[in-house]
């Protein structure tokens, strides 16, 4: 039986982003729950998978807001915490799509099997990479959770045989991805065909005391090594 979009657990909601889908003016829905530990994590508060925990707006509430929102806004994006946990995401995004909007989705790619149900909705995908993909360690070490890197791997393949616009985008901060490890990432990328990459400079939000980063970090090797790998690459510090 599938899960109603009514049972969504909805976080948070943006109403308008020009940021959170690359080219496009998008709604953002933070969708609750996210079982990894990421130091950098800037939506801790969207980690607990708790009923109780969810403090944004009701689907239905949503599904009324967005009849009145055509033109206004090219679709929706679900972010999180993780949307792929929920299991009525398919249906949320189901019912956008026949509304008429874009869906987007971003997702770190722990659920294959719900992103691949997800697939007939999309329209574009920001995956995230924790790390290089040859490297569980150093995944398992900025997730705080073991075997988190196969699912991944298993998403990304998903997505380039699916054929729909996506991104693979990785959180850098000094004290986790040095420039060897994100030159690593580049590599490990490009190795699978990936096109398009984007590196985000980690803004620390969490309760792990990561310290700012500088303007120096990556380092210009780092940013030509990642440009000579990708047909699109993008380097992000907002």
């Amino acid at each position: 039986m599938k899960a109603s979009a009514d049972a969504l657990r909805v976080g948070g909601f943006v109403p308008f982003s020009s940021i959170d889908w690359p080219g496009r003016l998008a709604a953002v829905l933070f969708v609750q729950g996210c079982p990894w530990r990421c130091a950098y994590c800037h939506n801790p508060h969207l980690q607990s998978r708790e009923a109780s925990a969810a403090a944004g707006p009701s689907w239905p509430e949503l599904r009324a807001w967005l009849q009145r929102r055509h033109g206004l806004i090219d679709g929706i994006v679900f972010s999180g915490g993780e949307p792929t946990l929920d299991p009525a995401i398919v249906a949320a995004a189901a019912e956008v799509k026949s509304a008429g909007f874009a869906v987007g989705l971003h997702t770190a790619g722990m659920v294959p099997s719900r992103l691949q149900a997800l697939l007939p909705h999309l329209d574009w995908v920001g995956l995230d990479v924790k790390a290089p993909l040859d490297d569980d360690a150093l995944h398992d070490r900025i997730t705080s959770r073991a075997g988190s890197v196969e699912p991944v791997r298993t998403s990304l393949a998903l997505l380039q045989r699916s054929g729909i616009d996506f991104e693979c985008r990785t959180t850098a901060h000094p004290e986790l991805l040095d420039a060897e490890s994100l030159s690593a990432v580049a590599d490990s990328l490009a190795a699978t065909g990936t096109q398009r990459w984007a590196l985000q400079i980690a803004r620390p939000a969490g309760p792990h005391g990561l310290a700012l980063v500088q303007e120096a970090y990556p380092g210009s090797d780092v940013l030509a090594h990642a440009r000579s790998r990708m047909a699109v690459f993008t380097l992000r510090r907002e």
